[in-house]
């Protein structure tokens, strides 16, 4: 984007979140025989979604009235989240699932830092702005960024295998008091690094994924939160509340929160019989 206001980032997974209900009466109405071919032709597609190198799935029993099932998908490509969903919806299992809610994003690592510098270091070169050798400079300060061993892993990275998932949009705030957009730069810069730090105390017990959503859903960012304790959550989320940038700039969205299982405790779900498990 290269404007001095505006913080550039780098972008990685394609994400979609599914959530459904789930009509178990209707599904215990079903023969035997039609529950196991249809808990087996979904087990494998979401099998055959994760185990691919460019995406990955997780599946999530939600907790709560807003759904039963929430699928994550990751995918290298906007369009092979389309055509996921379009498998999803073939399935025969997708007759017996409502849809509750969705959210599509792309994962993004901010560069607030990195941009500030960049521009502060080609203006210490006295190199015009907006000319053919500052943006060739520019974009390669930029690209570099991503080079940076310890970047790709974070915008590539598999969904986390822990318990417990929760997830939720949010944006800035635009109001005419407190418009997020209208601050300085450097302002807006502090106050992300105050944010940050209370994110990083929790490294460790929460992994944090974070996805930029503007032009592709109704807030501006999706947050989700991975745990082994599902009281991390609520520990992380309400001292976040407390720093201003979320305290004065911060709007929220619904909040999804349950247990993740893995692929081959589908029809675990499905039977309600026990709790479906996360595989090691």
């Amino acid at each position: 984007m290269r404007d001095p206001n505006v913080p550039e980032s780098l972008e990685g997974w394609w994400i979609l979140h599914r959530m459904f209900a789930f009509d178990r009466h209707a599904w215990d109405d079903l023969t035997s025989k039609r529950r196991s071919k249809a808990a087996s032709q979904a087990a494998d597609l979401c099998d055959h979604l994760k185990r691919r190198n460019d995406g990955d799935l997780a599946l999530c029993n939600l907790v709560g009235h807003k759904g039963d099932l929430m699928l994550v998908h990751y995918a290298r490509r906007y369009d092979e989240l389309a055509y996921a969903q379009t498998l999803v919806d073939k399935l025969e299992l997708r007759a017996l699932l409502a849809p509750r809610a969705s959210y599509a994003s792309v994962l993004e690592l901010g560069l607030y830092d990195a941009t500030a510098r960049i521009h502060a270091d080609l203006e210490r070169r006295g190199i015009a702005r907006n000319t053919p050798e500052w943006i060739a400079l520019f974009d390669e300060q930029v690209r570099a960024q991503e080079e940076n061993p310890h970047v790709a892993p974070r915008l590539w990275a598999r969904i986390p295998e822990r318990r417990y998932m929760c997830f939720y949009p949010m944006s800035k705030r635009r109001a005419e008091r407190d418009n997020w957009y209208a601050l300085p730069y450097a302002e807006r810069l502090k106050l992300m690094n105050d944010h940050g730090k209370v994110g990083r105390s929790y490294h460790g017990r929460v992994t944090q994924v974070i996805s930029g959503s503007i032009g592709y859903d109704d807030y501006e960012w999706g947050v989700d939160l991975y745990a082994d304790d599902p009281l991390a959550f609520k520990k992380l989320v309400y001292e976040m509340r407390f720093d201003e940038a979320s305290a004065r700039y911060a709007e929220f969205g619904p909040f999804y929160s349950g247990v993740q299982f893995s692929s081959d405790q589908l029809e675990v779900f499905l039977d309600g019989e026990s709790v479906p498990q996360l595989s090691s």
